[in-house]
């Protein structure tokens, strides 16, 4: 199966999970969600999904000087991120049941 197709369609909910507890900068939220499991996630994907989630009004930005390179552009969710979190998650947690149950009966 191509994992890249069920990716897109989580990395939102992914992103914002990975935000819930500790903000983050791109490349620090790249590195938690592939020590979570994801390896296959793209720089860009994640990235541009930052960029997306931000535009959408469900997270916020402040920089950071940084002594070892460029300032870091760090994210963190607000409470419409929380909300969306909160409900897409319901939805995840449905369609993993019923799927499961499909599977189930397959094996």
């Amino acid at each position: 199966m191509d994992t890249s197709q069920l990716l897109k369609g989580v990395l939102d909910l992914a992103v914002l999970a990975v935000l819930r507890k500790d903000d983050g900068y791109g490349y620090d939220v790249l590195r938690r969600l592939r020590s979570a499991g994801l390896d296959e996630v793209g720089d860009a994907s994640v990235y541009g999904t930052l960029r997306r989630l931000y535009n959408a009004g469900l997270l916020t930005s402040y920089v950071v000087p940084s002594e070892e390179g460029p300032h870091r552009k760090y994210y963190s969710l607000n409470e419409p991120g929380r909300e969306r979190l909160a409900e897409s998650g319901k939805t995840w947690q449905v369609f993993a049941k019923t799927m499961d149950q499909m599977l189930g009966e397959v094996a």
